[in-house]
C-alpha cells in the first residue's frame, strides 16, 4: 500500500467545500441527534464506571457538540495546567513565542531577569493584539521573526502597533505618548496581564483561571521521578511541525495513547518494532497515564549485538542514563488533559494541542534531543532521518483521525467495544467523569489496576 504523502494530508486538512462528504464543516447538521450536556455527562459517568472488560466508546456527540466542547473548555482546559512551550524555544533574554489557545492570545517570553513568563498579548489601552499575525512584529516593532514555527522571535521591547504603547519584557508599561491629560492615569497600573505559569522538566505550563490546586511538580510528582533520567530540561527542540487538524482533541489524544492501532494504521512502521499485543498501561493515576511500548525480543537482541560491535542502532546517540527496561521500550505519557509526549532511548517527542472547536485543533509536533547530540558532527544527517521517521508515522495518524471524526457525524455510527489494549481510552473517560464530579481519578473511587506487575514503590 502506498503511504499518503504530507501534501495530500495537508490538502485534506483544509476546510473542504463538499457539503455531502464533509457535512459537519459545511453548515449541514449532523445525522446524530443532539444531546444536552447534562445527558452526555451522565452517560460518560455511566460508562466510566464499567469495568475495562465491559468498556465502550463515548457517544458521538462528545466529539461533535459545540455545547459539550464549551463545557470542556470551562471545566477541564481552563482549570488545568496546559503545556505551551519548552524552555529551549526561548533560550535567550528577549526570545518569545506566540500561542493562541482557547481564545487567549498568549506570549511566552524570557524577560531581562532570565525568568520565563506567560503574558497576555492584549494591549490594556484598546484591546489590540500587540503581535497580530502578519504585521505585529514585521517592520513596526523592535522584534525579529525567526524561521521555523510561526510566532517565534526575539525582541528588546514589546510594542503595540496601534498607538505605540511600549512594554518591558515582563509586561510592565514603559512608555505611552500623549496620556498626560488622562485624569488619574498611572502608568504602573497599565501593564500587560500576566498568567500563572510554571516550568517543570523544562516545559512551560499555564493555568488560565489561576486556581489550579496543585503545582505542576506536585501534580506530576510520580511522573517526574521517572523522567529525571532523561534530563528533559537540558534538551533542545530540534524539530517542530505545525498541523491544522479537522478533528476533536479527544480523537487525537485517544489515538496518541492507545497502541492497539499499531496493528492497523502503523502496520509497516511501528508494529514491526513494537507489536500492539505487547503494549500495556500502568495503574490509574490521578493526573496522568503512563503506558509501556516494549520493543519486540528479537529487536532487543539485534540492538544488543549492534552495540556490542561498537555500532549505533538508534537514530541519535543513546542517552547514557537511560538504562534497563527503559532502554528497550518507548514510554508513552498523557498528563491530563493534553500534555502528550513519549520518551525513547535517544530522544523525546512532545505534542502541543490547541483546541479550536469540537472538530478542529492546531497541533505542534516536536522532537527533543540532548544538547550533546546537537553538537555531534553527524547531527544534521541524524536529524534528517529522525524527522522523516517522525512525520511518516504522524501522517498515518492524521489519516485515521480525520476518518474517525467524519464517522462521528454519520447516521451509521455505532458505539463500539474497547479492547484491553485501549485501556488509556477508558482512563480518559474516567478522567472526564471525575472532572464532572469536581475531582480527579482515584481520589473518590478505587484506582484501576495495572495491566502488568509494577516495580515496588511506584509513585501514585
Amino acid at each position: 500500500m502506498t503511504p499518503v504523502s504530507e501534501p495530500e494530508i495537508r490538502r485534506a486538512c483544509a476546510v473542504p467545500t463538499d457539503p455531502i462528504q464533509y457535512s459537519h464543516r459545511s453548515g449541514t447538521r449532523s445525522a446524530q441527534p443532539e444531546l444536552p450536556v447534562d445527558q452526555l455527562l451522565a452517560e460518560i459517568e455511566r460508562i466510566a464506571a464499567l469495568p475495562l472488560e465491559d468498556s465502550v466508546t463515548l457517544p458521538a456527540q462528545a466529539y461533535t457538540s459545540h455545547a459539550f466542547f464549551d463545557w470542556e473548555v470551562e471545566n477541564v482546559f481552563r482549570k488545568e495546567w496546559l503545556c505551551l512551550a519548552h524552555v529551549s524555544q526561548v533560550p535567550a533574554i528577549g526570545d518569545f513565542l506566540n500561542v493562541d489557545i482557547l481564545g487567549e492570545s498568549l506570549l511566552v517570553i524570557r524577560d531581562k531577569s532570565n525568568v520565563v513568563r506567560v503574558l497576555s498579548r492584549v494591549c490594556p489601552h484598546r484591546g489590540m493584539d500587540i503581535m497580530p499575525p502578519g504585521f505585529g512584529y514585521d517592520g513596526h516593532s523592535p522584534a525579529e521573526v525567526r524561521d521555523g514555527v510561526s510566532g517565534c522571535g526575539h525582541t528588546r521591547l514589546l510594542l503595540c502597533p496601534y498607538h505605540s504603547w511600549t512594554f518591558e519584557l515582563d509586561g510592565r508599561l514603559k512608555a505611552c505618548a500623549e496620556m498626560q491629560e488622562a485624569r488619574g492615569f498611572n502608568r504602573d497600573e497599565w501593564g500587560l496581564s500576566t498568567y500563572r505559569c510554571e516550568v517543570w522538566q523544562g516545559f512551560v505550563f499555564v493555568n488560565l483561571d489561576g486556581d489550579a490546586p496543585h503545582t505542576v511538580a506536585e501534580q506530576y510528582a510520580g511522573l517526574g521521578a521517572h523522567l529525571d533520567k532523561w534530563n528533559l530540561a537540558d534538551m533542545e527542540v530540534v524539530f517542530a511541525r505545525e498541523w491544522d487538524c479537522p478533528f476533536n482533541w479527544k480523537v487525537l489524544t485517544e489515538n496518541f495513547m492507545e497502541s492497539y492501532h499499531h496493528a492497523g494504521a502503523h502496520s509497516q512502521t511501528l508494529q514491526p518494532m513494537m507489536p500492539a499485543r505487547d503494549t500495556w498501561t500502568e495503574r490509574e493515576k490521578s493526573h496522568y497515564i503512563r503506558c509501556h511500548l516494549p520493543l519486540k525480543p528479537a529487536l532487543r537482541d539485534q540492538i544488543a549485538a549492534c552495540e556490542a560491535r561498537g555500532e549505533r542502532w538508534d537514530t541519535f546517540p543513546p542517552i547514557p542514563t537511560v538504562t534497563g527496561e527503559d532502554r528497550y521500550e518507548w514510554g508513552l505519557f498523557l498528563g491530563y488533559p493534553s500534555f502528550k509526549f513519549l520518551v525513547t532511548a535517544d530522544c523525546a517527542i512532545w505534542y502541543r494541542t490547541q483546541p479550536l472547536g469540537p472538530d478542529r485543533l492546531k497541533l505542534l509536533t516536536t522532537m527533543l534531543v540532548p544538547k550533546s547530540t546537537v553538537k555531534h558532527p553527524d547531527f544534521d544527517a541524524m536529524l534528517e532521518k529522525g524527522s522523516a521517521q517522525s512525520v511518516a508515522f504522524h501522517l498515518e495518524d492524521m489519516e485515521v483521525c480525520m476518518a474517525v471524526q467524519r464517522g462521528y457525524y454519520s447516521s451509521g455510527y455505532q458505539r463500539g467495544r474497547l479492547s484491553h489494549l485501549e485501556m488509556p481510552i477508558w482512563l480518559i473517560q474516567r478522567y472526564l467523569a471525575a472532572r464532572a464530579r469536581g475531582t480527579w481519578p482515584g481520589l473518590d473511587r478505587e484506582p484501576a489496576a495495572s495491566q502488568r506487575p509494577e516495580k515496588e514503590g511506584a509513585a501514585a
